[in-house]
């Protein structure tokens, strides 16, 4: 019989949150661990899925460019005003007086708090009042304004940003960008695209590039975490060896379904035996998982936007996924007065969690190459669409066809803003494609633009997905 041979990569990336004692973070998946963990899983360490355990234990897999890439994307639910955040006007110059021409009101008086006002960065971009600790990130921030929906529909704005694509009907009709960056990254971790509470489709990408979904933390700990009851260690080894050795037969090797499903098996027992799911109890009283609370704010909602931030930089500094996406703030629909005293403070939380995932990538290296894990990782912020300009008779915002994103870290060339929204009614405007630069007859930004400008970051080229656009330069080195 033929040893079968799998394309899944074992192993974790092994790097100073698992290594250094005097690390905060969680230390007891190591190297002893992880062949241990092969020797339950596979009655030996050369049985299991015919591959060596030596595989996959140091650095993950390169772009055509050589630099190792992560990505995150963190979304904002319900539709963001990014007058409070991304894209703001002052009220000096925006106000009852002009409003009539202008159709811009900031409302930022009615926010009830002293001191409420527009931010400006020491590079004079300005931001919006609650756009938090973000703004302490502005050297690495690239902000996209005048962007266009084309929809005033939740689901259609959230799945075309997550696909680059316009759904039929309100069903996505592409793979998640996330999807396609885990295919072409390849099989070299546990989990390929892990997303938490974000929707995630997989239409023509490879199956193991599909992600795990769960709703929360919690979710994703119950997950990784073995069942109870559980077989016997050598009852498990020898139905390992059962159903490798069926996969092993002649029938199964000429079958791509037969293959696919027994690597998802291995890569499945190896991640649940492997004990994952201890690096994201947030809550355990351990000296680690202080550090990690006190870092990211956590309290005991382990559900919160800024436990699903501590999940998203455990998850890749652990090596257990190359990909994955969280929602950083949710309630962003404040069609009424609600708009008053949630979408600001919900916005800033979200974007606190995002700036403090960003500032723990960035306070760690990656291996030894002398650069942090933000300079390989890249971030993108999202929602659906925006509010209107125009405060509605309730003291609340309505949908907007415009939008703003934010992208940091990685290869991202911060300190900027590509695009602007016009100064009537704060519609998007035209860019030159290949600059960014805003230009009367260029094209307006959608969210395609940035998908394609991702995916070409990535050494993707061509038109893989079909996005019919060119990507918008100007984001990456």
């Amino acid at each position: 019989m033929t040893k079968r041979r799998t394309s899944w990569k074992h192993g974790i990336q092994r790097n100073k949150r698992h290594t250094d004692p005097n690390h905060r973070g969680l230390g007891d998946i190591d190297r002893r661990g992880f062949l241990r963990n092969m020797m339950v899983l596979g009655g030996g360490l050369t049985s299991f899925a015919g591959v060596g355990p030596f595989k996959h234990l140091g650095y993950a897999d390169a772009l055509p460019s050589g630099e190792p890439r992560f990505y995150v994307f963190a979304y904002f639910g319900g539709g963001w005003d990014v007058l409070l955040g991304l894209d703001p006007r002052d009220p000096r110059r925006f106000n009852q007086d002009n409003v009539a021409t202008t159709r811009i009101m900031p409302g930022y008086d009615l926010l009830g708090a002293s001191g409420l006002d527009l931010i400006t960065t020491d590079s004079g971009i300005e931001l919006g009042p609650y756009i938090g600790e973000l703004a302490d990130q502005i050297d690495k921030l690239c902000i996209v304004r005048g962007m266009s929906m084309e929809t005033l529909t939740h689901a259609v704005g959230r799945r075309r940003f997550l696909t680059g694509k316009a759904p039929a009907g309100l069903a996505a009709r592409g793979s998640s960008a996330a999807t396609w960056l885990a295919s072409q990254l390849g099989v070299t971790e546990p989990i390929a695209n892990l997303a938490v509470n974000v929707e995630s489709y997989n239409r023509d990408q490879p199956t193991y590039a599909s992600a795990l979904s769960v709703d929360s933390v919690p979710d994703l700990i119950e997950v990784l975490r073995s069942a109870n009851p559980q077989l016997a260690q050598y009852e498990a080894a020898a139905l390992n060896d059962l159903l490798s050795g069926a996969a092993d037969c002649d029938q199964a090797l000429g079958s791509s379904m037969w293959q696919a499903a027994e690597e998802a098996r291995q890569r499945a027992d190896f991640t649940v035996a492997s004990g994952f799911s201890d690096l994201f109890e947030f809550g355990a009283g351990t000296e680690e998982m202080e550090g990690i609370r006190d870092h990211y704010g956590i309290g005991t909602d382990m559900r919160s936007p800024e436990a699903q931030a501590a999940m998203a930089g455990q998850s890749l500094m652990a090596g257990i996924t190359r990909v994955v996406s969280f929602q950083a703030a949710s309630g962003l629909d404040t069609h009424f007065d609600n708009w008053i005293d949630e979408q600001g403070p919900r916005q800033q939380r979200g974007f606190n969690a995002v700036a403090r995932l960003a500032a723990d990538l960035e306070a760690h290296e990656y291996l030894d190459t002398g650069k942090s894990w933000l300079d390989h990782t890249t971030i993108v912020g999202f929602s659906e669409f925006s509010r209107t300009p125009m405060l509605n008779s309730s003291d609340g915002r309505d949908h907007a066809l415009m939008n703003s994103c934010f992208l940091m870290g990685g290869n991202v060339r911060g300190g900027q803003v590509i695009g602007e929204s016009t100064n009537i009614g704060m519609g998007p405007t035209a860019v030159h494609l290949p600059t960014g630069a805003v230009s009367v007859g260029g094209d307006v930004i959608r969210p395609e633009h940035i998908i394609q400008s991702l995916f070409a970051d990535a050494g993707m080229t061509g038109d893989p997905a079909d996005l019919r656009v060119d990507p918008l330069g100007g984001i990456f080195f």
